[in-house]
């Protein structure tokens, strides 16, 4: 198992596909892109699925989730799920994408074994979503979330981050369209993840303020919190359900007590946390010749070493060892 110090275990693992990305989000990279990885320094498919695979057979995995940069930029996308939903005893799969892309491989990917979809869209307006992705792309994502819910992607689930000043007004017509479609809505508090390091608390849109505009046009209720178990999402019943709202307070109200992730980056690193400055190199014992037993073993050692929180107000996590897009969300 994939324990720590404070008596956690990590059954969810993300793992990072690529650190390439085709929208160039505010909160997430500067407009130029950055420096991307070496081909040579990715994870090849078969060691991707090799690693997947020591988690779930060894370490006590239960689900995962493949995360990018953006995911579907990885041509072989498709054959990992394949092969990881072959694994004994079989994780729940599942993908965070922008959507982009998703129209022309929602079938592919379900068939091979995807559970579900995760899909980041913050706006409703073409205009907006440029301003916030410098990409006029808006349409691509509407006929992505179309797809995989026709696929059977389901619950198909919207993660949205509010900025100030821009979509902040946006929080009641997001939920409204969400619900009309049957789609899952999870509001985000912006974190300090973008490699221009230009995050500002002081105009991050808290999950309070969230809630309090959602309140002007719907009726919510808490759900109890036995009921959120590890998951990162506060969750409110939507005018009495069973619809439901979720809010990931990161910043003002961290999950770190409860959490349950390690991460795995596209180079082969573990992480054993968002925020971690430090990481724990699995690509080189692959490379190495290393027995699954070896590899598991450094895995359970990075994991051991987490600390008790993410300390995000510390100045040493507002600047991440690296951007969000070669971590994995």
């Amino acid at each position: 198992m994939l324990l720590d110090t404070f008596g956690r275990q990590a059954v969810d693992l993300r793992v990072s596909l690529t650190d390439r990305c085709n929208l160039r989000c505010t909160y997430c990279m500067p407009e130029e892109g950055l420096q991307w990885l070496a081909k040579p320094e990715l994870l090849t498919d078969e060691e991707i699925v090799r690693l997947v695979s020591i988690a779930v057979r060894d370490l006590g995995v239960r689900e995962v989730r493949f995360t990018g940069g953006e995911p579907l930029l990885r041509p072989g996308l498709v054959g990992i799920v394949a092969a990881c939903a072959e694994l004994a005893p079989r994780p729940e799969i599942s993908l965070t994408t922008n959507g982009i892309g998703l129209a022309r491989t929602a079938t592919a990917l379900r068939a091979a074994g995807l559970d579900r979809v995760n899909v980041s869209l913050d706006t409703l307006d073409p205009d907006t979503f440029h301003t916030l992705t410098r990409r006029r792309r808006h349409h691509d994502v509407l006929e992505g979330l179309a797809a995989a819910e026709a696929a059977g992607l389901t619950p198909v689930k919207l993660n949205a981050v509010l900025m100030r000043g821009v979509n902040d007004h946006e929080a009641a017509g997001l939920l409204g369209w969400c619900l009309e479609r049957g789609y899952e809505l999870r509001f985000i508090e912006q974190m300090p993840l973008d490699a221009q390091h230009g995050w500002d608390r002081s105009q991050m849109v808290t999950a309070e303020e969230i809630l309090g505009r959602l309140a002007e046009a719907f009726e919510l209720t808490a759900e109890p919190s036995a009921a959120r178990g590890a998951a990162p999402a506060e969750r409110w019943l939507v005018d009495g359900g069973p619809a439901s709202v979720g809010v990931i307070a990161s910043v003002t109200r961290p999950f770190c007590r409860a959490c349950d992730r390690t991460r795995l980056t596209a180079d082969g690193q573990v992480r054993n946390c968002l925020f971690a400055t430090g990481e724990t190199d699995l690509r080189t014992a692959l490379r190495s010749g290393a027995a699954d037993a070896e590899i598991g073993a450094l895995w359970k050692a990075a994991m051991w070493g987490k600390k008790a929180g993410a300390g995000i107000d510390d100045p040493e996590f507002l600047q991440p060892a690296r951007p969000m897009s070669a971590i994995g969300g």
